[in-house]
């Protein structure tokens, strides 16, 4: 619930996360201000978390700018959603594509080794302050984030803090070579989320309507192989460039592998990158 309660030593106390989750805003910009950083660096993926993020910047009445990371393999619905409904949202393009990524990296994205996220999601926002749409209950990892982070981008360390006065001063006066992050949003759950979308009729993208549970890069490795298998098969022509970007990473690669073509690659990334045991597979490594 988006209002709830609790009782502490002084009575029944009213938590409204809708209400956090602003103020933890309007103490970012604040502390932008304070460092002449300017207006907010908000990022946005076309997801329901970050229509809620991108609602709740709007309500907070504070300067912001829509910063959508380009990947290449976002599904095409989320794109034809932002581009109806987001039209100051800012179009970063990558560097370099998924694909390029995978032919030099010689190896396909896998949970542990998500060179795609570094290179395609989690950019930009430098000099700047950046909020997410990063939740706690998304996963085991994310349980850990705090409202308030520092990123050191070259080691991708975390100095993580909460909403108490202590961290927040912390997190305002701690000053690194570091990326400055707020995840205003990050102790909501996903009723929550729906129960915000529902209540301000806020647009959001049809898939979830169609059984989406998360929208993200098409065959991205964090999903299961479910749902990777259902989006290949919606979106044929993403399996193919994939399979095309593998065996132009075979032909790349120095070292010989098990692997002799990129539906070889493929069919291991879809089902068995999870179980495989690294002593079987002799791949270059990452440099």
């Amino acid at each position: 619930m988006l209002k709830e309660q609790y009782i502490s030593d002084n009575g029944i106390i009213v938590r409204d996360k809708v209400k956090i989750a602003i103020d933890r805003i309007k103490f970012a910009y604040e502390v932008s201000q304070n460092r002449e950083m300017g207006a907010l660096h908000v990022a946005f993926s076309g997801g329901k978390d970050s229509t809620v993020l991108a609602e709740l910047v709007k309500m907070s009445g504070v300067p912001y700018e829509l910063h959508y990371n380009i990947t290449g393999v976002d599904p095409p619905e989320v794109i034809y959603f932002m581009r109806k409904n987001y039209p100051e949202l800012h179009w970063d393009k990558y560097e370099k594509s998924m694909f390029r990524l995978i032919i030099e990296n010689h190896i396909p994205p896998t949970r542990l080794m998500r060179y795609c996220c570094l290179n395609l999601k989690e950019r930009g926002g430098e000099g700047k302050i950046c909020l997410t749409g990063v939740r706690a209950s998304e996963s085991v990892k994310r349980s850990k984030r705090k409202p308030f982070e520092k990123v050191v981008s070259s080691e991708r360390e975390k100095f993580l803090f909460n909403d108490n006065d202590g961290d927040r001063r912390l997190w305002e006066t701690c000053i690194k070579k570091s990326k400055d992050v707020v995840n205003p949003i990050i102790d909501w759950e996903e009723s929550d989320v729906w129960e915000f979308i529902k209540s301000r009729e806020i647009p959001y993208c049809k898939l979830y309507d169609e059984g989406f549970k998360r929208i993200g890069c098409i065959g991205c490795p964090m999903a299961t192989t479910k749902e990777r298998l259902k989006e290949f098969a919606r979106y044929p022509k993403y399996k193919k460039n994939y399979i095309m970007a593998f065996d132009k990473m075979l032909k790349n690669m120095s070292s010989t592998t098990d692997w002799k073509t990129g539906e070889d690659v493929f069919n291991w990334w879809i089902h068995d990158f999870q179980k495989s045991d690294e002593n079987q597979i002799k791949i270059e490594e990452i440099k």
